[in-house]
């Protein structure tokens, strides 16, 4: 399993045990990545140390915040898919990279991860 890959399962794992997915966001929201395929993509963590070393990277006074999963599931996922963003998840690395998937990819993993 590649880096990326195992992120991804541990992302998955961890925020269904621990019922939280972590952001990192100052006063002006959480930031976004845009791919070259043009893809915008909204970061989260599965643990506060993984979202932390997120912050320490991208700078710009970003805090590190927990969101409980079922506000995450209900109100974050769907304004995303209405805004055409998917989700980063457990990026990682002196660039912060990682898997993405669509809200709709999410639901199906969380509900694997059971």
């Amino acid at each position: 399993m590649s880096q990326s890959g195992s992120q991804a399962a541990a992302f998955f794992r961890y925020v269904r045990r621990d019922r939280a997915v972590w952001l990192v966001q100052n006063d002006d929201g959480s930031p976004t990545h845009l791919a070259s395929d043009g893809t915008r993509s909204l970061p989260f963590w599965s643990t506060s140390a993984r979202a932390q070393r997120a912050a320490r990277i991208w700078g710009n006074g970003l805090r590190v915040e927990s969101m409980p999963l079922v506000t995450w599931c209900e109100n974050v996922l769907p304004d995303a898919a209405r805004d055409g963003l998917v989700i980063g998840i457990n990026w990682s690395g002196p660039r912060l990279v990682g898997w993405s998937f669509t809200t709709m990819e999410i639901h199906s993993r969380l509900a694997a991860a059971d």
